[in-house]
């Protein structure tokens, strides 16, 4: 007997029910030196707030090391560090808080120029298909983020989607999954 294949389905708006897990939005304990919190809103293509997300964020620490040595140099030292969050909610106004630390240079693909801090961000939610795949920036990292081989491959107009505003205490990154302002996803 042959089955009819089974259509796409959206994610969620499951998100509260296995994803989020306790302190998941703590790349680093609370208290650690140099911490930052990251806050921000996700936007649909209306301008409006998703209130039902799940936003995760891969990083290294503020020396570009990350928690596990999985051929990306040497382990991090941090105590508590993780290298990893995520933060997710089934009813919420759509915003989201991370506390982290600013992360170090990397080496850039195939031995190119180191890459400027970022953080590697995934996101899914309400009405999509897949996950998108972005990155933050920072704004205070001028010269660094000129010399990042892969901001340096997004349009020059489309840069600043990319580029975390400075807050007393922290960053401040929006993501607009559509529409005016739309945040850059890279396709990996």
């Amino acid at each position: 007997m042959i089955f009819e294949v089974t259509p796409s389905q959206t994610v969620g708006p499951y998100f509260a029910i296995g994803i989020p897990f306790a302190g998941g939005n703590l790349v680093v304990p609370d208290g650690t030196p140099g911490q930052i919190r990251i806050t921000g809103t996700i936007y649909d293509g209306h301008n409006q707030p998703i209130p039902d997300h799940v936003i995760e964020f891969w990083q290294p620490d503020h020396q570009g090391r990350f928690a596990d040595i999985y051929g990306h140099g040497e382990q991090s030292t941090l105590p508590g560090f993780r290298g990893f969050g995520r933060y997710g909610v089934e009813d919420g106004d759509g915003s989201y808080e991370m506390l982290t630390i600013k992360p170090g240079r990397v080496p850039g693909p195939n031995d190119g120029p180191p890459q400027a801090p970022h953080i590697n961000v995934t996101l899914m939610a309400r009405g999509m298909l897949h996950r998108v795949v972005t990155r933050i920036y920072f704004q205070d990292e001028r010269q660094a983020n000129t010399q990042d081989p892969i901001l340096n491959t997004v349009p020059a107009a489309r840069r600043d989607t990319l580029i975390a505003t400075a807050t007393p205490g922290g960053y401040h990154f929006d993501i607009h999954l559509q529409g005016h302002g739309e945040t850059v996803f890279f396709d990996i």
